[in-house]
């Protein structure tokens, strides 16, 4: 009997658990772009029945939508220990879910965890996630670990019971979010087609027998009727943006350094290179189908779906995730499975080790932003503008929705929620903000991005946001203070009827004088 290698024993996988959460650790709030924008969401949710400054700018009510998720948990932590604590424990969980996900997954494949896992973890923490989505990154943990129940039933012969499970777990995965459940169908497919073939079906018997097993994938395409139908079908457009999609490749570790993060990339690449020239190596056809058929559904998929951004880019980080773990050493015990693990090793810690000094950066810098709060009394409606430098910085914009912690721990209103047909709960009713109501408003750009975007366009920027617009702009009836967070070419000081209550070299919070009166200039129609 083949004796456990170290990174097949249990202490190890435990670690390997518990060091995936190590970056969410430290920071007071999870660093990622649009998380505070969501926990702005969750304080409406929670306390709009009994919050008389939040029922002036907000509604939200409840109804069945696939991008529920943390939604419902913070329903059920929140009030117990409050919405910033349920948020980062909901999120810090995430992690460690997909890693047990990915361990099930390798057990059922490879019949152990292969070395190769440890390429895989550093994943976890790619451009969807660093983005916030964490409905979707939820979503995404459920369904790696669901796929790992779906293949130890195929392995059991158990194929009664799996399509009996798998009915209230594909609809339990539509709620927490539509494609965590589109993602399982992905990987259940192609997995049942090699299996079937294994078994020794021709193309065609296997091909209608992979249909029929998904039937017990199907009943949420039932929800996604109700849900994307009429005015909240939402806009599925920008299909074939080559240039967009080879971005999201090179991108899909994405945090703060572009050297750093394309690195990572690259020694994912070279891996998988090297398992199909490296005769030493081979791959899991239960993995590498699945890897391609992800590989082409990124290709084909629009950016945007039912109102969604970045539909595709969020596939980016799950196909190097099945396309590493589908490696492994062809004999067992040789040399080179060792070396392999020490060299995933060192690459996991690494990366998980920049993850976490970069995350512990964007936390000192947002706990120095948010000193403005004590400024900002209770109820208030703040016009927030934060900096975009479109592609002139690679560190992902942790500080776009920081406007959200007005509505957290002011109970007032800020122009970064967002509106997506169907997509969300909450719904804004301030017309008096009139086009600074949503986080469409929040962008001002440097000068360089405007005049780059006028140069290869027919038109500039969506919204003419430089700052000294964008303060022009603003209705000024409709908001006590405006806070402009990392401006670009912008220089922090007093301006005609916007009193400074507070400044850093990066920051200004502005109050707004209601006595002064000033043409009406605005280059935006309402």
């Amino acid at each position: 009997m083949r004796h456990a290698d170290w990174w097949e024993r249990r202490w190890f996988c435990a670690f390997l658990i518990i060091v995936s959460a190590t970056p969410l650790l430290w920071p007071q709030t999870p660093p990622l772009v649009d998380v505070p924008g969501h926990m702005g969401r969750f304080r409406v949710q929670l306390d709009l029945d009994h919050s008389e400054h939040l029922q002036r700018y907000f509604e939200f009510n409840w109804a069945l939508i696939g991008n529920l998720g943390v939604d419902l948990l913070v329903e059920f932590l929140g009030p117990l220990i409050g919405v910033e604590l349920a948020v980062k424990l909901i999120v810090i969980a995430i992690p460690p879910l997909t890693v047990v996900g990915l361990m099930w997954i390798a057990r059922e494949i490879h019949g152990r965890v292969p070395p190769t896992i440890m390429f895989a973890v550093p994943f976890i923490y790619g451009y969807p996630f660093n983005f916030g989505f964490i409905n979707f990154s939820l979503s995404l943990a459920f369904a790696l670990i669901a796929f790992g129940y779906w293949l130890r039933l195929a392995n059991s012969a158990k194929l009664g019971l799996r399509a009996a499970l798998f009915l209230p777990i594909s609809c339990l995965l539509w709620i927490t979010h539509a494609f965590g459940w589109g993602v399982l169908g992905l990987l259940a497919f192609s997995s049942e087609l090699v299996r079937q073939r294994d078994e020794g079906s021709d193309w065609r018997s296997s091909l209608l027998r992979s249909v029929l097993a998904m039937s017990s994938l199907g009943l949420p395409l039932l929800l996604m009727l109700l849900w994307r139908t009429g005015a909240v079908a939402g806009e599925t457009d920008q299909f074939f943006h080559i240039l967009a999609k080879l971005f999201a490749l090179v991108a899909t570790l994405r945090d703060r350094w572009l050297i750093w993060d394309s690195f990572g990339v690259g020694a994912a690449v070279v891996l998988i290179g090297a398992s199909i020239f490296d005769k030493r190596l081979e791959r899991s056809r239960k993995l590498t189908i699945p890897t391609v058929i992800l590989a082409v559904t990124f290709f084909i998929m629009p950016a945007r779906v039912f109102g969604s951004a970045y539909a595709d880019m969020r596939l980016a980080p799950l196909m190097f995730m099945t396309a590493v773990l589908a490696i492994r050493v062809r004999c067992d015990g040789l040399t080179g499975d060792r070396w392999l693990a020490w060299l995933g090793l060192a690459f996991m810690l690494l990366r998980l080790g920049g993850n976490t000094i970069s995350f512990a950066i964007a936390d000192l810098d947002a706990r120095r932003w948010l000193t403005a709060l004590a400024h900002i009394p209770k109820g208030s409606a703040v016009a927030t503008l934060t900096g975009d430098y479109c592609s002139e910085r690679w560190a992902m914009p942790r500080h776009t929705h920081l406007g959200s912690f007005v509505v957290i721990r002011r109970e007032g209103f800020s122009n970064d929620q967002w509106q997506a047909a169907g997509a969300q709960l909450l719904r804004i009713n301030y017309p008096k903000a009139r086009y600074f109501v949503d986080d469409r408003s929040t962008f001002i750009y440097s000068d360089a991005c405007i005049a780059h975007t006028e140069e290869i366009s027919e038109r500039p920027l969506e919204y003419d946001h430089s700052p000294k617009a964008a303060l022009r702009a603003i209705p000024r009836d409709a908001f006590d203070f405006i806070w402009m967070i990392d401006p670009p070419d912008y220089k922090m000081r007093a301006r005609p009827g916007l009193v400074p209550v507070w400044r850093t070299h990066d920051a200004i919070l502005y109050r707004i004088d209601k006595t002064f009166v000033a043409p009406v200039r605005s280059p935006i129609t309402d």
